[in-house]
């Protein structure tokens, strides 16, 4: 689940990639025999040159976590808690930084930038979240075609990849068209988050009830060379600062703010709690991402709920991302009533939304790669975004002195985890994009 999810929006939990399948080693070429069957079922997984079968689901969120424990060990759940907490502390200080000056409401991620360290600042703020808000979208289009694709191959209802995303994006087109602002989008938000809840209970129910036979799982409780990739993927848990903004804007008391946040991510980390746990218990340093690819192959009916599930899930959080950055821009471009009439707006942001909405589909279907793409980006927006930002906005326009000693210690762990989890998932990415262009 992704936490703004309980605020009314979902947000941008990473592991936000596309994890790539680790590849055997091949054997000399003088020993490999090639078969026609070989060849077919090799051309089968190609789609406009492609290889989509060494692209595999990611864990959004809590689905993820079992494996970031597998890679860290138990110390993760320590970084979990610590994450919860700065999130909380950076969520509150960007809703803090919109009414700085005690008069003016700034309406937007990039207004709070552009007040603290002018143009430059509000472009590069822009960009950051414009990766998040634009960047998983694509990715959750390309995983709900994908796991379609899988889901329905050698059925009746199978299709290619390509047609599948095209399904998603036109599901995904509906509410993103013709729902203006983020109000509207909190039935959306509300299925999403029950799918998400449905999906942790049904690993759960299954790692409980497939614990006896992985009584020999290994687990650590710390395993120090995978540490700082441990805590990179983890820090990504919490994503959602991009949309708070436009949430908080649609309270009908915005003075709640600070108990809406620490609500709404609290119920998270139970949740995350809930699936990485048992998780990792049951399946130890063998747990996957997402953690339902770790049951076994007796239990085909509750992991074909699960991925089935979780689609729903991705395809309704994806307009409420791309809500939340139209948004922005239409406010950059005059898209509202007090600049339009009726429908001159109505048409714009038509126009407007219906041409972002082909674009990432297409980014979906023919740009390879793009989940490893996009963790390279990500390591920097969502660190910058969620823990580094907005502590430094807040202390530029509020000056340095006279706060409690407490929130120094926090804003110091703050930058130090945005820090960390920055360098080492831009490692992670570079590696991981490295070993795509090796092996195609």
């Amino acid at each position: 689940m992704n936490e703004a999810q309980s605020l009314n929006k979902p947000t941008t939990s990473y592991s936000a990639s596309i994890i790539s399948d680790k590849k055997e080693e091949s054997p000399p070429v003088s020993q490999e025999v090639i078969t026609e069957d070989d060849h077919d079922e090799d051309n089968e997984h190609l789609e406009f040159g492609i290889d989509r079968s060494k692209q595999g689901s990611t864990g959004t969120g809590a689905l993820g976590l079992p494996y970031a424990l597998a890679q860290g060990g138990w110390i993760g759940l320590f970084i979990l808690c610590l994450s919860w907490i700065l999130s909380v502390y950076t969520g509150v200080l960007l809703i803090r930084s919109m009414y700085y000056d005690g008069k003016n409401r700034l309406s937007s991620y990039q207004e709070v930038a552009t007040a603290a360290f002018g143009v430059f600042g509000g472009w590069i703020a822009f960009f950051f979240t414009a990766i998040t808000l634009v960047g998983v979208p694509v990715l959750y289009l390309l995983l709900s075609g994908l796991n379609l694709h899988n889901v329905a191959k050698g059925s009746s209802a199978e299709l290619t990849f390509p047609i599948w995303v095209i399904i998603c994006t036109c599901i995904v087109a509906i509410p993103f068209l013709f729902f203006r602002s983020m109000k509207e989008m909190t039935f959306l938000s509300i299925f999403g988050m029950l799918s998400t809840v449905v999906v942790i209970l049904i690993v759960l129910g299954v790692a409980v009830k497939e614990a006896p036979d992985h009584v020999d799982s290994h687990h650590d409780g710390v395993i120090w060379n995978m540490f700082p990739i441990a805590l990179s993927s983890i820090s990504f848990s919490f994503g959602g600062n991009p949309v708070y903004p436009h949430v908080e804007q649609s309270m009908r008391n915005r003075r709640d703010w600070n108990k809406v946040i620490t609500a709404g991510l609290t119920f998270c980390v139970l949740l995350y709690f809930l699936a990485a746990v048992p998780g990792y218990y049951v399946y130890g340093s063998g747990s996957l991402s997402p953690i339902y690819e770790s049951l076994s192959d007796t239990n085909k009916g509750p992991k074909f709920a699960s991925i089935i599930i979780i689609t729903i899930h991705l395809i309704l959080t994806t307009p409420i991302l791309l809500t939340s950055f139209a948004l922005d821009v239409e406010k950059m471009l005059k898209i509202n009533p007090e600049h339009r009439s009726f429908v001159v707006e109505w048409t714009l942001r038509f126009m407007f939304r219906g041409a972002l909405i082909v674009v990432i589909a297409v980014i979906a279907i023919f740009v390879p790669f793009f989940g490893d793409f996009m963790s390279l980006l990500g390591a920097f927006s969502n660190c910058a975004l969620v823990f580094i930002f907005p502590v430094v906005f807040y202390y530029k326009l509020t000056g340095v002195k006279g706060k409690p000693w407490y929130e120094y210690i926090l804003a110091f762990l703050t930058l130090l985890l945005g820090v960390v989890g920055l360098i080492f998932g831009t490692i992670s990415a570079i590696e991981a994009l490295n070993d795509d262009f090796k092996n195609n």
